[in-house]
């Protein structure tokens, strides 16, 4: 059997399965003693160091006490992160409450992002993320919006922490111009930014009308890199009805030229936060 291929699937699904041995109030030690193993067999499951078998995945939800929706999600997870080139995509078969996407960024040391139609998620405030969200055209009950605020203002607390990850954004022009929830709301939005950008960790460019055609017209996209070497760099890509997660190399290398061209590209992070700055002055009470 060769070496176990750590993927953003097995990532994602060990993740789980220790926050959920952490809430059942249980150690390594003690799992091991109830499922019959060494307790090094558990930390090599949690340190996704093994591949975990799907009968052992049921019997540990069994013992942490987890059931219906949570089990269904997670035994999803458990499916596709054995599917070879799982990586290409999941969909609405893992619901958007499990947030996948943000038990990656959490790990992240390093983020690298270009934003073509909005502002990036851990630079929004509370009334941009109101006001994408109301235009957004999903049926979400007004709880299920409230918790999804809640995870995005949880989320950018990240970027202020101890083990703070690098973030370097480059926004297209169009992001600071489009009114979203209207001109107080934009000039608080951009005033944000501007600040945010002033931290050791953060970088914001803006990528201007004047710099024409360029390749990544197609879209936004992330890319993330990982402090542990064994964890792939991965690139993120996010539609409408679901997301991709691309770990090919090809893949990772072609995206990591794309944002250093627009980083090239783009106005220097001295002049686009001076830029940003100025727009907020700019924007009308």
């Amino acid at each position: 059997m060769g070496a176990h291929m750590r993927t953003v699937g097995s990532r994602r699904l060990v993740i789980e399965l220790k926050r959920f041995r952490e809430a059942a109030g249980l150690t390594g030690e003690q799992v091991a003693e109830q499922m019959g193993w060494s307790a090094a067999k558990v930390y090599r499951i949690e340190g996704d160091r093994v591949r975990v078998l799907a009968r052992d995945v049921q019997r540990l939800l069994k013992l942490y006490g987890i059931d219906g929706e949570q089990r269904d999600a997670v035994l999803e997870l458990a499916r596709l992160a054995r599917v070879k080139d799982w990586w290409q995509q999941y969909s609405g078969a893992i619901p958007e409450w499990f947030q996948f996407y943000v038990g990656l960024e959490a790990a992240a040391s390093a983020m690298q992002e270009y934003n073509a139609e909005l502002v990036t998620g851990l630079l929004q405030t509370e009334p941009y993320i109101r006001a994408v969200m109301a235009a957004a055209m999903r049926p979400d009950h007004n709880d299920e919006m409230e918790r999804q605020i809640k995870v995005r203002m949880e989320r950018q607390k990240r970027l202020t922490a101890p083990d703070a990850p690098t973030l370097w954004v480059v926004l297209n022009e169009a992001v600071l111009h489009r009114q979203v929830g209207g001109p107080a709301v934009m000039r608080d939005q951009l005033a944000h930014i501007a600040d945010v950008a002033g931290l050791g960790n953060v970088t914001v460019q803006v990528l201007p009308y004047t710099a024409g055609a360029h390749p990544a017209m197609l879209g936004s996209f992330t890319l993330m890199q990982f402090p542990d070497p064994a964890d792939r760099d991965v690139v993120y890509l996010e539609a409408e009805t679901g997301a991709l997660y691309l770990e090919k190399q090809e893949d990772v290398r072609r995206y990591s030229l794309i944002i250093d061209y627009l980083r090239a590209q783009a106005l220097g992070p001295a002049e686009s936060r001076a830029l940003i700055a100025q727009l907020a002055r700019q924007t009308p009470e």
